[in-house]
């Protein structure tokens, strides 16, 4: 199974339209979200495209497809207009018989893992930076944000065959990792 992961949308329309439009590209089944869909946060500037308006109207056309997790920039008030669930800090998936770990990062980060079995795979955001590496035998993965990147370009996670890559939004690959 292929599936898309994105990171920090932080209200970008501009870069979740292009986002979105890669997910489509790719034929991914399932996009997980990793927090901080609609607000920008205090500390960070505007993201280019800041439209969280349009952003849920994008994010509910596909609402059926989504996996998403609470970031610290989530609120309540965002779970009322988006039609899907942010499901909490954190959530786990099972694929090809590996035990996904999924969660913003501003609870849990690779220096804070939670309790995770060798084989599994960390998957966070909030950072904005890649992150691809093995941490005695656990999997740990940043794909970066789509919209406020603070290292290397607007970049999204692919997992396909055992194999997961990080990809920048013209689609060329920075990094990847297989999973064994």
């Amino acid at each position: 199974m292929k599936i898309m992961f994105i990171s920090d949308i932080h209200g970008s329309y501009k870069y979740l339209k292009k986002a979105l439009d890669i997910f489509e590209l790719e034929q991914a089944k399932k996009l997980v979200i990793l927090g901080d869909i609609l607000y920008h946060g205090p500390r960070n500037d505007l993201p280019d495209g800041y439209e969280p308006k349009k952003v849920i109207k994008l994010l509910n056309d596909v609402r059926n497809k989504i996996i998403a997790v609470r970031g610290n920039c989530d609120a309540e008030v965002d779970q009322m207009v988006l039609e899907f669930p942010i499901r909490a800090d954190y959530a786990t998936i099972d694929i090809d018989n590996h035990h996904f770990f999924l969660t913003h990062g501003h609870l849990f980060d690779e220096n804070n893992l939670p309790n995770l079995n060798k084989g599994d795979v960390f998957v966070y955001g909030h950072i904005h930076k890649q992150v691809v590496k093995e941490k005695e035998g656990i999997y740990i993965i940043n794909p970066s944000s789509i919209s406020l990147p603070k290292e290397g370009k607007n970049s999204y996670g692919i997992y396909e065959n055992n194999i997961f890559y990080i990809k920048e939004l013209n689609g060329d690959i920075v990094d990847s990792i297989e999973i064994e």
